[in-house]
């Protein structure tokens, strides 16, 4: 052990939760623009201070592409110290590489693990702490979330127990205060389902009403004024009857020119019976009335509920994610296969039931076929919104006020099967609001590693519909 090692590890030896920040960098300087998403795609995800276990810092890589670490330089809170990553060295998506560093530094209790490019100063992530691991400082989920004491699982998926990759609630993992989004008395109750894409943020309204809502100018959203769109759109089923208990509201890849898919639970001018249907829409339609020209009626192949408990919210998961992550078909009980499937819209629509709080994943064919391929818990008595995070590579299931606003994420494990990875209270500084709707920002509004994300309440408390926040990118 070199002196300066020694002196590292006399510092101060009482351990305690994490007191330094989390710090990453979201925009690499002197890095290609076309490379550096895919660089900051690498993120320290384990330390490793004491214990059986040398001193080591875990990389990981949660996106999509591989990457050449070649050269890299780990450093702890001393420029003076480095350890460089030999050459040859690629994370692949989705793996884990630990690196033994104590042959070159210690980390000590009051310490910092540094990650650089190979030219030693641009800075990709970085971690600090203020007590010894016991036994390790791990991300909960894997590569995007808040650091805790884990155990040890050094090139495997983080194990967090109890902290954030667990069942027991933790902080929500951003500001903890919100803000109206919306002028007073704009949408009046029922604003359920949420979705944001790009500039234009979606809300569905149990009343058969679809909204598309722009920015306002002060950081929340207001009724698009064009096209027909100011008091939001009256939706009707196909062949131009009924009004959908529209619930929840989410696109494909294709973005508004591949329409609007809706959840609904009933037919409002047949409230007494269950019609849990997902309905796809024209959006660029003009006229003030959106009439269905498709409708999968999941009804039949459902367990039955309650007319006003069924389908509560819907996302999109597309095909090249779930096959590349190993996303078992509960159909085939092999890895999923879209090819065989044929034309279907190039994903999966996973669906939550409100008053079960199970998760179903359908394919939906252009035929107006369906097949069922998942059926998951949310692990929540009930679900009233579904988001998929592609820049997380989560699945959101968000609960009401039934459940006191907890937040669960899921991700794809190792047997291909959609599992809690993290559970989260709703912000403390938030009322327990009958939040039904919850969106979360694109990557590309991430600024020092925030970004915004919006939830809908359907009691609109307040005179307010539409409420904004952050979330750690």
């Amino acid at each position: 052990m070199t002196a300066s090692i020694a002196r590292r590890r006399r510092r101060g030896l009482t351990r305690f939760l994490v007191a330094g920040p989390l710090l990453t960098v979201g925009a690499l300087t002197g890095v290609p623009a076309a490379h550096a998403a895919a660089v900051d795609d690498i993120r320290i995800n384990e330390v490793v201070t004491t214990g059986d276990v040398d001193d080591s810092i875990e990389l990981y890589n949660k996106g999509t592409a591989a990457i050449d670490v070649s050269g890299w330089i780990l450093k702890d809170d001393d420029n003076g110290s480095k350890y460089k990553i030999a050459s040859g060295t690629t994370l692949a998506p989705g793996t884990y590489r630990a690196f033994d560093v104590h042959g070159k530094f210690g980390l000590g209790s009051d310490d910092e693990a540094r990650l650089y490019l190979a030219d030693g100063t641009t800075l990709v992530d970085s971690f600090a702490w203020s007590g010894h691991s016991d036994p390790s400082w791990s991300r909960c989920p894997d590569g995007t979330g808040a650091f805790g004491e884990a155990a040890l699982t050094l090139g495997a998926p983080n194990d967090c127990g109890t902290g954030g990759g667990g069942t027991t609630p933790v902080a929500w993992p951003g500001s903890s205060t919100v803000a109206t989004a919306d002028a007073a008395d704009v949408f009046g109750e029922d604003l359920s389902g949420l979705y944001q894409g790009g500039s234009v943020l979606w809300g569905a309204q149990n009343s058969g009403k679809l909204w598309r809502l722009v920015r306002d100018g002060s950081g929340g959203w207001a009724p698009d004024t064009s096209g027909g769109w100011s008091s939001g759109k009256t939706l009707r089923f196909p062949g131009g009857s009924g009004s959908p208990d529209s619930e929840g509201v989410t696109f494909t890849g294709s973005g508004a020119a591949g329409g609007a898919f809706v959840a609904s639970e009933r037919d409002g001018d047949a409230s007494g019976t269950s019609r849990l249907s997902v309905l796809k829409y024209d959006v660029t339609a003009g006229g003030s009335t959106l009439t269905s020209s498709r409708e999968w009626n999941l009804t039949s192949d459902l367990p039955s509920t309650g007319s006003n408990l069924g389908l509560e919210g819907i996302t999109w998961i597309p095909d090249t994610y779930l096959s590349g992550a190993g996303f078992r078909d509960a159909t085939t009980g092999s890895v999923y296969d879209p090819a065989r499937y044929g034309a279907h819209g190039g994903g999966v629509f996973f669906v939550g039931v409100e008053g079960t709080g199970t998760i179903y994943g359908y394919v939906l064919a252009d035929s107006d076929a369906y097949t069922r391929v998942a059926s998951l818990s949310s692990g929540m008595s009930g679900v009233m919104e579904l988001q998929w995070e592609p820049q997380a590579a989560r699945l959101w299931a968000v609960c009401d006020d039934t459940c006191d606003g907890l937040h669960h994420t899921l991700k794809v494990d190792a047997s291909g099967t959609f599992t809690t990875s993290a559970v989260y209270d709703r912000p403390s500084g938030m009322p327990d609001y009958n939040n039904e709707g919850f969106a979360p920002a694109g990557s590309d509004e991430c600024v020092a590693g925030s970004k915004p994300v919006y939830w809908s309440d359907d009691s609109n408390d307040g005179g307010h519909a539409l409420r904004k926040g952050t979330i750690t990118c």
